[in-house]
């Protein structure tokens, strides 16, 4: 196989949503609550929900623009790549990356929809959710079948009313929704609580996985205000481990043996070391902490029921038979900083290097469309039209020159010293303050 005989499916992207998002899909009497585009001041553009100012905060769009100007601040539609928003432009910033297929990640609402739970007026905001969720299939996935797989949002504050998106969302070809890391930070239950099973009797049923972002639920966690900033980037993926050590030793998947999770965006070196850990773990421990994975490791059960994903990882590749090869997935992250459009094929193609064929088919987009179920070779005209070489031959018209200019300035320009948490917190404070 060549590089350009690849087909690259991404688990993990955003879309930084438009403005006309509620326009279609919001019944008319909630109309006049549905959140809104507004100006700042400094001529940011912000959605405004229930007396909440909600920024695309700038790291989270910055795709093509010079590492040297990415930064925090709010920013206005001007300031990204029509990508961003865009879905048509985003289709022509794929196919100039030679990427088939993405699974797009909410933005505003946060990745798993944390806004609508913490909404006081239920009716309102399980209606927001919904018209967001038709939004994201009808609109967004829609507008280029194959192009997308789609992702939904579910109303965390009810799981029964969970299940029921679920099964709505299955029916309209949906079958990933977005959860938290942990869902406590909510003053919801644990997942270890059986309040949630109606939730996973859904998606166990409906073949939906559970994808959970890192930060879905905590956020960002700096070690201290003082810290550089670059620990916080640093550390965000790994931070996903609490979450996988949740899992495998909760007894709920036990109850699910079909049901799925994706740690998104969490890389894949650690995973070896993690695996060996929660065996040893078993094995020292379990007689007194009565664990009982009937006869299995929990190393076979995060295998069975992980999905995992990597941007640029060229450890865990050289690991992958060690990590799982049939959970490893691979992502772009487009537009966040992390992103290696437009230029993922050659990246992703070192880190490959010496892997057989039929496993970069696995690592690059069979796992994935097997695991979301997801067929995208028909809508596109057959296997050769979705490879990156066919794709980047309709691209020769996308402008990939940097946008500079923008925005991004650092809070701390001209201070040799690195940025700090506090910074970057006091910038954004300062920010929606005005």
């Amino acid at each position: 196989m060549q590089r350009d005989d690849m087909i690259l499916v991404s688990v993990d992207d955003h879309v930084v949503e438009p403005p006309g998002l509620f326009d279609r899909h919001l019944p008319a009497r909630f109309k006049d609550r549905a959140p809104k585009i507004v100006k700042s001041a400094a001529g940011d553009d912000l959605w405004v929900f229930e007396g909440q100012k909600l920024p695309n905060i700038g790291l989270n769009a910055v795709v093509g623009r010079p590492p040297e100007e990415y930064g925090v601040e709010p920013t206005s539609y001007d300031q990204m790549r029509p990508g961003c928003y865009d879905v048509d432009a985003r289709v022509a910033d794929m196919n100039a990356n030679g990427v088939l297929a993405s699974m797009c990640f909410a933005s505003f609402p946060s990745f798993a929809g944390k806004l609508w739970a913490g909404c006081q007026d239920r009716e309102v905001a399980l209606a927001m959710l919904r018209a967001y969720n038709d939004w994201h299939v009808d609109e967004w996935c829609g507008a280029h079948p194959g192009r997308f797989i789609p992702l939904g949002q579910v109303p965390l504050w009810d799981p029964k009313l969970a299940a029921d998106e679920v099964r709505r969302l299955a029916r309209q070809g949906c079958h990933a929704i977005a959860f938290l890391d942990n869902p406590t930070v909510m003053q919801l239950p644990s997942i270890h609580d059986p309040h949630w099973h109606p939730l996973w009797d859904a998606c166990s049923d409906e073949g939906t996985v559970v994808c959970i972002h890192i930060g879905a639920g905590k956020g960002m966690v700096f070690s201290s205000m003082d810290a550089p900033v670059d620990v916080m980037i640093t550390c965000s993926p790994i931070s996903i481990f609490e979450c996988a050590a949740d899992l495998v030793f909760s007894p709920f998947l036990r109850r699910y043996p079909k049901l799925k999770f994706a740690l998104s965006e969490g890389g894949i070196g650690w995973i070896p070391y993690f695996l060996d850990r929660i065996d040893y773990v078993f094995e020292h421990h379990h007689q007194w902490t009565y664990q009982d994975f009937g006869g299995k490791r929990p190393s076979e059960i995060f295998r069975e029921h992980m999905l995992t994903c990597f941007i640029d990882d060229p450890v865990g590749v050289g690991l992958r038979h060690k990590v799982g090869l049939e959970t490893i997935c691979w992502e772009c992250d487009y537009p966040h900083s992390d992103s290696t459009w437009p230029e993922a094929p050659e990246r992703l193609w070192k880190s490959l290097e010496g892997v057989p064929d039929a496993e970069i088919d696995a690592i690059t987009h069979a796992n994935a469309l097997r695991e979301f179920r997801f067929d995208p070779f028909a809508a596109m005209g057959g296997r050769d039209a979705c490879r990156v070489g066919a794709l980047r031959a309709q691209a020769k018209d996308v402008d990939l020159s940097l946008i500079r200019g923008a925005g991004g300035k650092a809070p701390t320009e001209g201070d040799p010293r690195p940025v700090t948490a506090g910074d970057i917190t006091r910038q954004l404070a300062t920010a929606l303050d005005g």
